[in-house]
């Protein structure tokens, strides 16, 4: 039985009509072993990839020899984790964790922002991060329960998805407790950039951009 109703696969493929245009790749990367929530999140790539013929699902396996060239391409370091490339363009933005509950409508843009092009990101956005110094790794820490958590990440996606000096992680607290630990996550959303600038809540895009420029 799939993971999804059928009113809500039709509602999606009435989105990706309307907003996707190419072709896209969804990269994921799981594990046979100590993945408590692979096979979960492999269920839900896949029931997505099958809504519309545009959407390629390309599987890793981290016990898998072949697999190994790609994990280090995309420097995953936990699984399970997916990107949306296209063309084989990586964009710098990784999702760390199953994106269920409010943080399924993190996968949904994600597929659609890669396909269109469109980061639907500000001019003033785009002016403020069009010349950065140097790079930004921002980290965004979430759980599937939160409903203020996909717009702190899906903001952070197209700010890596616009500039190639921006990388973008979001990682589900739940599943990598030692990594919310060590960032003092105690509410989620919670932002980091580079190590630096620490902030909770779901900002407006001006603030987040303000916020994250701190970094530098």
């Amino acid at each position: 039985m799939g993971l999804l109703r059928e009113e809500d696969k039709a509602q999606i493929r009435e989105m990706f009509n309307s907003r996707m245009k190419d072709n896209v790749n969804i990269e994921f990367f799981t594990g046979a072993s100590g993945c408590e929530y692979c096979a979960d999140t492999l269920m839900i790539l896949k029931e997505v990839s099958e809504l519309d013929n545009r959407i390629n699902l390309v599987v890793y396996e981290k016990e898998d020899e072949n697999s190994k060239l790609a994990f280090s391409k995309f420097e995953i370091d936990k699984i399970p984790a997916y990107t949306v490339t296209k063309d084989g363009k990586d964009y710098g933005f990784r999702y760390f964790g199953i994106p269920s509950g409010y943080e399924f409508s993190t996968l949904l843009e994600d597929i659609m922002m890669v396909s269109s092009g469109n980061h639907e990101l500000s001019d003033e956005t785009i002016r403020k991060i069009s010349s950065l110094p140097s790079e930004i790794l921002i980290y965004v820490f979430i759980t599937p329960t939160c409903p203020y958590c996909p717009r702190a990440a899906i903001t952070s996606h197209r700010l890596a998805f616009a500039s190639e000096k921006i990388k973008a992680h979001v990682i589900e607290s739940i599943e990598f407790p030692q990594l919310a630990d060590k960032y003092g996550v105690s509410a989620v959303p919670k932002i980091v950039a580079n190590d630096r600038v620490e902030f909770e809540g779901a900002l407006p895009e001006p603030d987040f951009v303000d916020r994250i420029l701190q970094a530098i």
